[in-house]
Protein backbone atom coordinates (compact mmCIF):
# COMPACT_ATOMS: atom_id res chain seq x y z
CA UNK A 1 0.00 0.00 0.00
CA UNK A 2 1.46 3.41 -0.57
CA UNK A 3 1.13 6.57 1.07
CA UNK A 4 -1.50 8.72 0.90
CA UNK A 5 -0.82 11.65 -1.13
CA UNK A 6 0.05 14.66 1.20
CA UNK A 7 0.79 18.52 0.14
CA UNK A 8 2.05 21.05 2.70
CA UNK A 9 1.19 24.81 2.18
CA UNK A 10 1.87 27.68 4.42
CA UNK A 11 -0.53 28.70 7.21
CA UNK A 12 -2.47 32.08 7.03
CA UNK A 13 -4.61 34.30 9.06
CA UNK A 14 -7.33 33.03 7.15
CA UNK A 15 -6.70 29.15 8.60
CA UNK A 16 -6.38 30.10 12.33
CA UNK A 17 -10.14 29.42 12.98
CA UNK A 18 -9.11 25.76 12.09
CA UNK A 19 -6.25 25.88 13.74
CA UNK A 20 -7.22 26.72 17.07
CA UNK A 21 -10.47 24.31 17.30
CA UNK A 22 -8.14 21.64 16.24
CA UNK A 23 -5.80 22.54 19.33
CA UNK A 24 -8.51 22.75 21.56
CA UNK A 25 -9.48 19.19 20.64
CA UNK A 26 -6.00 18.13 20.82
CA UNK A 27 -4.22 19.14 23.59
CA UNK A 28 -4.87 19.89 27.43
CA UNK A 29 -3.03 23.02 27.35
CA UNK A 30 -3.55 24.55 23.73
CA UNK A 31 -2.23 27.40 22.20
CA UNK A 32 -4.15 30.26 21.90
CA UNK A 33 -5.23 31.87 18.47
CA UNK A 34 -3.25 34.72 19.78
CA UNK A 35 0.15 32.19 19.87
CA UNK A 36 -0.81 31.11 16.26
CA UNK A 37 -1.26 34.70 15.05
CA UNK A 38 1.77 35.81 16.81
CA UNK A 39 3.77 33.11 14.92
CA UNK A 40 2.45 34.46 11.42
CA UNK A 41 3.59 38.06 12.65
CA UNK A 42 6.77 37.50 13.65
CA UNK A 43 7.89 35.36 10.29
CA UNK A 44 7.62 31.46 11.92
CA UNK A 45 7.27 29.04 9.31
CA UNK A 46 3.50 27.95 9.72
CA UNK A 47 2.53 24.86 7.90
CA UNK A 48 -0.55 23.30 7.31
CA UNK A 49 -0.84 19.46 6.18
CA UNK A 50 -3.34 18.12 3.37
CA UNK A 51 -3.88 14.60 2.75
CA UNK A 52 -6.39 13.69 0.00
CA UNK A 53 -6.94 17.85 -0.38
CA UNK A 54 -8.23 17.43 3.80
CA UNK A 55 -6.29 19.40 6.19
CA UNK A 56 -4.29 16.80 8.25
CA UNK A 57 -2.29 18.45 10.65
CA UNK A 58 0.06 21.89 11.39
CA UNK A 59 3.07 22.90 13.13
CA UNK A 60 5.00 25.98 13.34
CA UNK A 61 9.00 26.11 13.68
CA UNK A 62 11.23 28.94 14.61
CA UNK A 63 14.36 29.77 13.06
CA UNK A 64 17.39 31.08 14.82
CA UNK A 65 20.76 31.59 13.02
CA UNK A 66 21.51 28.13 11.60
CA UNK A 67 18.71 26.17 14.05
CA UNK A 68 15.20 25.52 13.93
CA UNK A 69 13.10 24.97 16.65
CA UNK A 70 9.94 23.03 16.89
CA UNK A 71 6.86 25.23 18.46
CA UNK A 72 4.03 23.31 17.62
CA UNK A 73 2.96 20.12 15.77
CA UNK A 74 -0.20 18.07 15.69
CA UNK A 75 -1.92 15.63 13.89
CA UNK A 76 -6.12 15.47 13.79
CA UNK A 77 -7.23 12.77 15.82
CA UNK A 78 -8.75 11.18 12.60
CA UNK A 79 -5.49 11.35 10.92
CA UNK A 80 -3.59 9.85 14.06
CA UNK A 81 -2.21 6.36 13.49
CA UNK A 82 -1.34 6.32 9.85
CA UNK A 83 2.43 7.67 9.98
CA UNK A 84 1.26 11.45 9.21
CA UNK A 85 3.28 12.76 12.29
CA UNK A 86 6.56 11.53 10.99
CA UNK A 87 5.40 12.64 7.37
CA UNK A 88 4.85 16.40 8.78
CA UNK A 89 8.28 16.38 10.86
CA UNK A 90 10.18 15.12 7.65
CA UNK A 91 8.55 18.05 5.46
CA UNK A 92 9.79 20.47 8.59
CA UNK A 93 13.29 19.02 8.48
CA UNK A 94 13.54 19.49 4.89
CA UNK A 95 12.22 22.81 4.66
CA UNK A 96 14.76 23.82 7.95
CA UNK A 97 17.98 21.91 5.53
CA UNK A 98 16.83 24.16 2.48
CA UNK A 99 16.71 27.41 4.53
CA UNK A 100 20.04 26.25 5.92
CA UNK A 101 19.83 25.16 9.60
CA UNK A 102 22.25 22.58 10.81
CA UNK A 103 20.39 21.63 14.05
CA UNK A 104 16.81 21.00 14.58
CA UNK A 105 15.52 21.59 18.63
CA UNK A 106 12.49 20.30 20.20
CA UNK A 107 10.98 20.13 23.89
CA UNK A 108 8.68 17.63 24.39
CA UNK A 109 6.69 16.23 27.77
CA UNK A 110 7.89 13.22 29.29
CA UNK A 111 4.53 11.82 29.62
CA UNK A 112 3.87 12.21 25.94
CA UNK A 113 5.32 8.77 24.86
CA UNK A 114 3.89 8.86 21.26
CA UNK A 115 5.68 12.13 20.77
CA UNK A 116 9.12 10.96 21.90
CA UNK A 117 8.86 7.76 20.13
CA UNK A 118 7.75 9.74 16.46
CA UNK A 119 11.19 12.00 17.48
CA UNK A 120 13.28 9.24 17.92
CA UNK A 121 12.24 7.42 15.17
CA UNK A 122 13.03 10.89 13.14
CA UNK A 123 16.86 10.18 14.57
CA UNK A 124 16.47 13.26 17.45
CA UNK A 125 18.36 12.65 20.80
CA UNK A 126 17.94 13.51 23.98
CA UNK A 127 20.46 16.35 25.21
CA UNK A 128 18.72 17.73 28.40
CA UNK A 129 15.78 18.77 30.70
CA UNK A 130 13.72 21.77 31.25
CA UNK A 131 12.54 22.08 34.80
CA UNK A 132 9.33 22.79 35.27
CA UNK A 133 8.36 23.98 31.39
CA UNK A 134 4.90 23.02 31.02
CA UNK A 135 2.17 23.61 32.46
CA UNK A 136 0.11 20.92 34.49
CA UNK A 137 -3.05 19.40 35.92
CA UNK A 138 -1.25 19.25 39.18
CA UNK A 139 1.72 21.88 38.70
CA UNK A 140 4.24 22.00 36.16
CA UNK A 141 6.19 19.29 34.12
CA UNK A 142 9.40 19.02 32.58
CA UNK A 143 10.56 19.40 29.16
CA UNK A 144 12.92 16.93 27.41
CA UNK A 145 14.94 18.73 25.08
CA UNK A 146 15.58 16.76 21.84
CA UNK A 147 18.33 17.32 19.18
CA UNK A 148 18.53 16.23 15.18
CA UNK A 149 21.54 17.68 13.20
CA UNK A 150 20.40 18.01 9.80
Amino acid sequence: MSAPPLDFVAMGVDDLDWVTAQEGELHRFPWTRGNFADSLASGHACWLMRENGRLAGYAVTLAVLDEAHLLNISVVREAQGRALGLRLLEHLLEAARQSGARQFFLEVRPSNAAARALYRRAGFVEIGRRKGYYPGPEGREDAIVMRLEL
